[in-house]
C-alpha cells in the first residue's frame, strides 16, 4: 500500500469507450493510476486491457451513477485500491431518448428528462459526494465535470433537447456551487466541454476525436494550484454560461 500511494489516482465515470477511455488513457501517458469506471463488466475489461497493453497502470470499478450502492462500492474499491484519489472525472451522461418528440419542450417525456438528469446530474453529485474523503486526503484534488455547449444558456446551440440540453445547464450550475463550497480548500473543480466529438453518443458524426474532446478535461484535471476555479471551459478558452 505505500507503494500504491505514492502513485497519483484518477477515477473516470464512463471511462469504457469514447471520450471517456481517451480521458483515461490521456492520464494514464500521465504517470496517473487510472480507475475506469463503467457499468458493463465486459467493456470495462476490455478498456482496462486495452490501457494495460499500452503499459498505462490500470483498473476497473463497476460503477453505475445512477445506484447509491453502486457508487458507494466504487469508493470502497478504490479506497482499498489506492488509498486516496487524486483527480475525479465525471464523465458519464447519457442524451436520453429524443424520436417522436421525447425532447421537444411542448411534448416532453418526463420519464425521459428523469431519466436524464439521474445521470447527468444525481449521478455527478452522487459520484463526488461519495469520492470527496478519498479526494480530501490528496494534495492537489481536482474534479472535472464533463459538460457541453449545449448547455449554455448564452449560446443556445445544437438541436432543441429539453432534457439533455437543462441536464448540462443544471449541471454548470451545481459544478459552480460546488466550487463556492470549495474555495477555501485545495479541491479545484470545472467543466469541460469536449465539442462536437465522433462518438456512439452523436452517432459518430462530430468532426472532432475522443483524443481531441479529452485535452481539455486533461488540462483541467493537472491545473496547478492557481489554476481557474468553478469556470467552463473548451479548447479556446471560457463557455459562456
Amino acid at each position: 500500500m505505500e507503494c500504491v500511494n505514492n502513485a497519483r489516482t484518477a477515477l473516470v465515470t464512463g471511462a469504457n469507450k469514447g471520450i471517456g477511455f481517451a480521458i483515461a488513457e490521456g492520464l494514464g501517458s500521465l504517470g496517473f493510476a487510472v480507475a475506469v469506471g463503467a457499468r458493463d463488466e465486459t467493456r470495462r475489461g476490455e478498456a482496462v486491457a486495452r490501457l494495460r497493453a499500452e503499459g498505462i497502470d490500470a483498473f476497473g470499478v463497476a460503477l453505475d451513477v445512477t445506484s447509491d450502492e453502486s457508487v458507494t462500492a466504487a469508493a470502497a474499491s478504490i479506497e482499498k485500491q489506492a488509498g486516496r484519489l487524486d483527480v475525479l472525472v465525471n464523465n458519464a451522461g447519457i442524451a436520453g431518448r429524443f424520436e417522436d418528440g421525447a425532447q421537444d419542450p411542448t411534448t416532453l417525456d418526463l420519464d425521459v428528462a428523469r431519466t436524464v438528469l439521474e445521470t447527468n446530474v444525481l449521478g455527478v453529485i452522487r459520484v463526488t459526494n461519495a469520492m470527496l474523503p478519498l479526494l480530501r486526503r490528496a494534495t492537489a484534488p481536482r474534479i472535472v465535470n464533463m459538460s457541453s455547449n449545449m448547455g449554455s444558456l448564452t449560446l443556445q446551440t445544437g438541436p432543441v433537447m429539453a432534457a439533455y440540453a437543462p441536464s448540462k445547464s443544471m449541471l454548470n450550475s451545481v459544478t459552480a456551487q460546488y466550487a463556492r463550497r470549495f474555495a477555501d480548500t485545495n479541491i479545484i473543480v470545472n467543466l469541460a466541454c469536449p465539442g462536437y466529438v465522433a462518438t456512439d453518443f452523436t452517432g459518430f458524426a462530430g468532426e472532432r476525436t475522443p483524443e481531441q474532446g479529452a485535452a481539455i478535461a486533461l488540462r483541467l484535471a493537472t491545473l496547478p494550484d492557481d489554476g481557474p476555479r468553478g469556470g467552463f471551459f473548451d479548447d479556446q478558452g471560457t463557455v459562456a454560461w
